[in-house]
C-alpha cells in the first residue's frame, strides 16, 4: 500500500485540522498515513522560523481562516484561549506510545488535538492536562514517567532533528516520497501527487 508522512505538533492549529482529514485523504487515495510526532519549537528554532502568532495581524487572520477550513471540512474548531500551548510533554508521549507500537497511540493523538482544538483546555496546566488524560481514558502519572524517560526524551530530539534535516520548517509538513508539502491548506496537492504515483506503478 502506498503510504505519506504527517509530521505534527499538537500546539499547531493547521496540524488538527490536517489530522481530521486524514481518513478521507487515505480513502481517496489508498493510501496510509505514516504519523510523524515531532516538537514544533524545535523545529522554529533550526530554522529561525516562528509561529504566526507572534506577528499580531497574520495571528488574528490566520485564526479567522482556520475557522473557515473548519466550517468547510465540518469538523468542530475552537480557539483556545490558552494558546500557544507548550506541547513537549504531549509530544513525548506520542513518541514514546508509537515507539512501543502501543495499540492506544491514535487514541491518544486524537485526546490530545481533542483537548486543546475542540475542548479548549489549558493543557499547559498539570491539572487540567492530567484530568484531560484521565476522561480519555488514559493514566496521566503512566503517561508523564513514559513521556520522562530518556529514551524517550532522545526519540523526540532524534526525530525533530530528522524534520530539520528533511526541510522541515513548520506544521503539518507532508511527504509523497521525497515530495514535500507544508501547511493544511496542501491536502489536494498530497492528494495529486499519491494519485500520480498510483498512476506511475506498473
Amino acid at each position: 500500500m502506498k503510504s505519506f508522512e504527517f509530521w505534527f505538533d499538537f500546539g499547531s492549529t493547521a496540524s488538527y485540522l490536517a489530522w481530521t482529514q486524514l481518513p478521507a485523504l487515505e480513502t481517496a487515495t489508498k493510501s496510509k498515513a505514516v504519523l510523524r510526532p515531532m516538537l514544533l519549537g524545535g523545529v522554529f528554532q533550526a530554522t529561525g522560523n516562528q509561529s504566526p502568532a507572534n506577528i499580531p495581524a497574520k495571528g488574528k487572520y490566520m485564526f479567522v481562516d482556520f475557522e473557515r477550513f473548519a466550517k468547510r471540512y465540518g469538523v468542530q474548531f475552537n480557539r483556545n484561549p490558552n494558546f500557544p500551548i507548550n506541547t513537549l510533554l504531549f509530544m513525548r508521549g506520542a513518541i514514546a506510545l508509537q515507539s512501543k507500537n502501543d495499540p492506544k497511540f491514535l487514541d491518544y493523538c486524537h485526546a490530545i488535538f481533542n483537548a486543546i482544538w475542540v475542548q479548549s483546555l489549558n493543557m499547559n496546566d498539570p491539572a487540567t492536562a492530567a484530568k484531560g488524560l484521565q476522561n480519555a481514558g488514559f493514566d496521566a502519572q503512566t503517561l508523564v514517567a513514559l513521556a520522562n524517560e530518556p529514551a524517550t526524551k532522545d526519540a523526540l530530539k532524534a526525530a525533530t532533528q530528522t524534520a530539520v534535516e528533511r526541510g522541515v520548517f513548520g506544521a503539518p509538513t507532508f511527504f509523497v516520497g521525497d515530495e514535500m508539502f507544508w501547511g493544511q491548506d496542501r491536502l489536494d496537492f498530497v492528494k495529486e501527487a499519491l494519485q500520480k504515483q498510483a498512476v506511475s506503478l506498473p
